[in-house]
């Protein structure tokens, strides 16, 4: 009762957090700041609502959990469409992971959708040229189904809003608190998994703590923490 319980509310919370993420991006591309720092604020604390829940579901031992695992057969958070479509508004498009969803499913078809939809770092980009910031066309008219690219040009940007603007800095310092809270509830998620399985083999067939392990410390905006050397 306790791991289907959590799950359904974590389903709950990812179908708010992409109403926020796809309202985040219309106001910033609409340059509306305080609606901007507004949404924000919602997302960051849903965030930390996450993280909070895996206490919950720590409190499940081992055992118990063993006791019931292999009924789950291949279910696992890789059958999470809606996760995978915040990863995906965030600008992390891991196509491989399409694959855990059937293309004429629910969540296969909005995921191959997005593929193609500008990421919410996309209309950070443009809410920068609306306030009379260089961006590298590159970075304006690049393939969005592609990853995030680093721009030594675009640093030099950056560096410039965090001496000169402090309303535009306080839009990329929630950038940063974004990209922090999601790698928070990874590792949060990572601990949990590696002490109620150890190095088992994860349920949906993956390497269990290992994958997980790998998708820990992978910034989602590279160039909001490369100028941090230059501060």
């Amino acid at each position: 009762m306790l791991f289907i319980i959590i799950h359904q509310v974590y389903e709950l919370w990812f179908k708010q957090v992409l109403h926020e993420l796809r309202r985040l991006q219309q106001v910033l591309e609409a340059n509306d700041t305080p609606a901007a720092l507004s949404t924000f604020k919602r997302i960051l604390t849903i965030l930390k609502t996450l993280v909070g829940q895996v206490d919950v579901l720590e409190t499940m031992t081992p055992v118990a959990f063993s006791s019931f695992r292999a009924r789950l057969e291949s279910a696992s958070g890789f059958q999470s469409a809606q996760f995978r479509e915040v990863e995906y508004l965030l600008g992390h498009k891991n196509l491989a992971m399409a694959r855990h969803h059937p293309a004429d499913s629910p969540g296969g078809k909005r995921l191959q959708a997005m593929i193609d939809e500008p990421s919410l770092y996309d209309s950070f980009l443009r809410y920068l040229v609306a306030n009379g910031y260089q961006v590298p066309n590159e970075l304006l008219e690049r393939q969005v189904s592609e990853p995030i690219p680093s721009s030594s040009e675009l640093q030099t940007t950056l560096l410039q809003i965090y001496r000169e603007d402090p309303m535009c800095t306080m839009i990329c310092e929630r950038l940063v608190d974004l990209d922090e809270g999601l790698q928070e509830w990874r590792y949060r998620h990572v601990k949990m998994v590696e002490r109620t399985i150890g190095g088992k083999t994860g349920t949906g067939g993956s390497a269990g703590t290992a994958y997980l392990q790998k998708t820990l410390f992978r910034p989602l905006f590279p160039d909001l923490w490369a100028i941090r050397d230059e501060l």
